[in-house]
Formats: structure tokens, sequence, C-alpha cells
């Protein structure tokens, strides 16, 4: 097992993490905690827009890891998926007047419809949309999301599907992220894990923990060290395969958010060194 990691260096936080602090309090909160990295929620920059907000970011010191998110290409109808990639070079458009060099995407599910057919007008609508984000030099991860969201959420719900779609598109602007919350109980996601680093994909992971029980299926996530999830041995197949770049506590919670925002970023501080 890999030792625990010593620093914030790598650390970067989800907006949505501490949701309820508007995007100037994040901001200023996670430069002086000693974050270093911050990914965006899209809502999160509504009244500033985009480009103020990466300027915002830039003065306090923190990078922009990625814009969250884009996708949602699977629908019943052509119209829909037309609207879901025009909307996809939106985001595009957004993350990089952010200077955010990746849109992290939730592929998607129509409910009712079959699930290979949802798997397909995800790769088409991923493939519509690379120029557009090879043009921007914004780079896309597609996120495979739990099989409990392949009803109406996502359809690409193993690593390894996340990964056919990357060799099937076969560009350098393509490839995935690795959430534990949605992979950790895939029997396959060491050796998944494996092949996508040789495949150069490895673009993002993030952490979280698995509650028990979990009362909700959103908004139930545990801080690390509260759950379930090998988080740490992950992390070991993570880095094994060469990832090298910010590990991104994603935390969705309506439990945390009730709570001092304040005093759980120092917890979550605590856990990243002692449970990543």
């Amino acid at each position: 097992m890999i030792p625990p990691l010593m620093d914030f260096s790598r650390l970067c936080v989800h907006t949505v993490t501490t949701k309820p602090w508007g995007i100037e309090e994040t901001v200023r909160r996670y430069s002086a905690a000693g974050v270093k990295g911050i990914t965006i929620w899209r809502e999160a920059f509504l009244d500033k827009g985009p480009a103020a907000t990466g300027q915002l970011v830039r003065d306090h010191g923190l990078k922009v890891v990625s814009l969250c998110r884009g996708g949602f290409f699977a629908a019943s109808s052509a119209n829909r998926r037309a609207k879901a990639i025009d909307d996809n070079r939106h985001c595009i458009d957004e993350a990089a007047a952010l200077g955010a060099p990746l849109v992290v995407l939730v592929c998607g599910a129509e409910p009712g419809q079959a699930l290979g057919d949802s798997r397909k007008q995800i790769s088409d609508g991923i493939a519509a949309v690379l120029p557009h984000a090879a043009a921007a030099k914004v780079r896309l991860a597609v996120e495979p999301l739990h099989p409990m969201y392949a009803g109406d959420r996502c359809a690409i719900n193993t690593l390894g599907q996340a990964r056919e779609i990357c060799g099937r598109l076969n560009s350098p602007w393509i490839g995935v992220a690795v959430d534990v919350y949605h992979t950790w109980w895939d029997d396959r996601l060491r050796d998944e894990i494996g092949a996508c680093g040789r495949g150069g994909w490895l673009f993002a992971f993030h952490v979280s923990d698995w509650r028990l029980p979990t009362v909700d299926l959103l908004e139930d996530r545990g801080l690390m060290g509260e759950g379930c999830i090998p988080i740490r041995e992950i992390r070991e197949w993570v880095e094994g395969a060469g990832f090298t770049g910010f590990i991104e506590v994603e935390i969705f919670s309506r439990r945390l958010w009730a709570g001092d925002q304040a005093q759980y970023l120092e917890s979550i501080k605590d856990a990243y060194l002692s449970r990543v």
C-alpha cells in the first residue's frame, strides 16, 4: 500500500462540496486553507461569468482543474440530442473562458430507452463535439456513474464502457474521470485503470466515500473514511497507471452542507491526508 499524502499540493475541491458558499467565498476560503486546485460547477459562475470567475480563481493562487459538467447526450428525439450537442459546445467555450483544461461529462440516459441506444447516442454526441474541444484546447473526460443511475442519469456505468468510447474515438482530447464513489464496486476496476493508463486516458481522479446505510442516492456521499470504499488502494492503482494530477474531493451531501462549512473544509483536509 502506498503511503499517505504528505501535503496539499495535489488537493482539489469541487465547489459543490461546500455548496452553501457562493463562488467568491469559496475561492477565498479554499485559498486561505491551502487548497491548491478547484473544480467549478457551471452554476457557480452564473452571476460573474466564466472569464471573471477564472480571473478570481487565479488572483487567489488557485488552479482551475476542471469545469463540471457537460454531457447528457442521450435522448429519444433528434431535436433534444442536437440541443445537447449545442450545449456541450457552449460548455467547452465556457471552459476555455474560465481557463479550465478539462470538462467532465455526465453522459446522460433516457428513461425507457434501451441502454445500447443511449450508449450509441453518447458516443455519437461526444464525437460531434470533439472537434470543438480540440480547437478550444479543452479535454473531455467521460465519467462513468454507478449503475443506480443507469436508467435516468448516465448509461455509462463502468470504466470499461468509458474506455471503449475513448478507444473508438481515438483522440488525445477524450479520456476518463475515475470517481471512486461510482466505480469502487467493479471487480475489473484495477485492470481497467491500468488499461486507461496505457491508453493515456486517465484525466481525473475524484474521491469521497460510500456511507452505510446510504439514505439518498444522490446527496448522501461521505467524507473520506466515513464509508466502505478502499480509497487509498484505488489511488495506488491510479498512480501506478501513471496518474499524477490533482485529487479532487467531490462530495454531494445535504448532511454535510447543513454544518459549519469552515469546519467541514478542515475535516476534508484531515481526511485527505489520513484516508486518501
